[in-house]
């Protein structure tokens, strides 16, 4: 017993575990107790939520929707900030609570003053909160045709641009700063870009327009970001064409405009003499390729009509790809595949049709099986050991650079 007081856990914890003596015999069990250790892991902890997240949100949007809750709030901005934050935690819940939201703003906002903040939250939420920007500018065009104050300083969507003018105004200065600086500046420019797709203006004749000052807008800022073009400005001038890379380019022709070829011709100025990194330099090349293509946009073709490759962009797609001696892609979009490929059908004459344990090779589905063994044994003949994974790696890298060097 005194061996066991000694060797007992520590008293006051509610679990317990049996001890057994260590005498000569077998004593009663004791039971001892055992500390009980309290997890600090917390599903709020900071490092679970995006930065810029306001963690500081309402509670009940966990349980329920965001419909009559803002009776409790003290301020405008406590009630816009916690939908802002709701709205990025469930984006699905847009379309269900948006009209609600719109028709507590107008009982809400109607000052100036109101409206400004209200302006200044939704452009904060769209340009800190990563992925956020698509449904910031959703919002705003929403609450552009949806608010119903028209102060004296402007409607909602006169005060959002007037907003996005100030950044955009410091552009050049933007585009050569610190890396925080050059950050908080793309996400501003990748926002303007989803204004201009989501931004509806409606004329007079209840026609659905695009705001022209953000077209222009874009212009100059993929102006300043390849006139300082280190990786990240490029990074964000390829994302940013990617976006809305085929719809500026549509309205620029219907002015018959020629800006895209413009950009396009400053793009290939870039490859070929900026200090960028080659994965940037890829990047371009492949934006280059994209917009060759038509931004990857396929008109379908009459039933009737056969698919050729002038009138089908991915008429090559499935086809084969091989590659020559040097390690230069080879695929049917170069002049001479035909040719080739119908040598390669031809080499099929060295492996003369027979009969092995009943099967038949001479079937007419068969030809691929014999066109696999040509290139099995024709891939062995030619390496004799198997690469390691750095050789196999390097190999790729070669064929890469290779690739880029022919279309250079």
């Amino acid at each position: 017993s005194e061996h066991l007081r000694k060797t007992a856990f520590p008293s006051g914890s509610e679990d317990k575990v049996p001890v057994l003596d260590s005498g000569p015999e077998m004593a009663e069990p004791q039971l001892a107790v055992a500390s009980v250790v309290t997890s600090k892991l917390s599903a709020k902890a900071p490092e679970f939520y995006p930065p810029g997240y306001n963690q500081n949100f309402n509670q009940n949007f966990t349980d329920s929707s965001f419909e009559d809750r803002y009776d409790g709030y003290l301020t405008l901005a406590e009630y816009v900030q916690d939908f802002l934050n709701h709205l990025t935690e469930q984006p699905g819940c847009f379309e269900t609570e948006i009209e609600h939201f719109a028709e507590a703003l107008n009982g809400w906002v109607t000052t100036d003053e109101a409206l400004q903040e209200l302006v200044e939250l939704i452009y904060q939420q769209a340009t800190s909160v990563p992925n956020f920007s698509y449904m910031g500018a959703r919002l705003c065009n929403y609450l552009s045709h949806h608010l119903t104050i028209s102060p004296q300083s402007g409607t909602f969507r006169q005060l959002l641009l007037q907003r996005c003018r100030t950044e955009y105004e410091n552009r050049n200065e933007a585009t050569k700063g610190d890396e925080a600086t050059k950050k908080q500046f793309h996400s501003f420019v990748l926002f303007l870009a989803e204004l201009y797709l989501n931004l509806e203006i409606k004329g007079t004749r209840g026609h659905v327009t695009r705001a022209e000052v953000l077209q222009e807008g874009l212009r100059e800022l993929l102006n300043a970001l390849f006139s300082n073009p280190v990786d990240s400005n490029l990074i964000c001038a390829v994302k940013l064409l990617k976006l809305t890379g085929s719809v500026l380019e549509d309205a620029w022709k219907e002015k018959g405009k020629n800006d895209m070829e413009e950009v396009i011709q400053r793009i290939e100025n870039v490859v070929l003499d900026a200090n960028c990194s080659r994965d940037v330099k890829h990047k371009l090349l492949k934006l280059v390729e994209l917009r060759s293509s038509n931004w990857g946009r396929v008109h379908g073709t009459s039933p009737h009509t056969e698919a050729t490759p002038e009138n089908d962009p991915n008429y090559f797609m499935n086809e084969p790809t091989f590659y020559t001696s040097d390690g230069v892609p080879f695929t049917a979009a170069d002049p001479d595949y035909q040719e080739e490929y119908q040598e390669l059908l031809e080499r099929e004459d060295l492996f003369p049709y027979y009969e092995e344990n009943g099967a038949d090779l001479s079937g007419p589905g068969d030809i691929f099986l014999v066109i696999f063994f040509f290139f099995f044994f024709w891939y062995f003949d030619e390496i004799d050991d198997e690469m390691d994974p750095e050789i196999e790696e390097a190999y790729e890298k070669f064929c890469l650079e290779s690739e880029h060097e022919r279309k250079q």
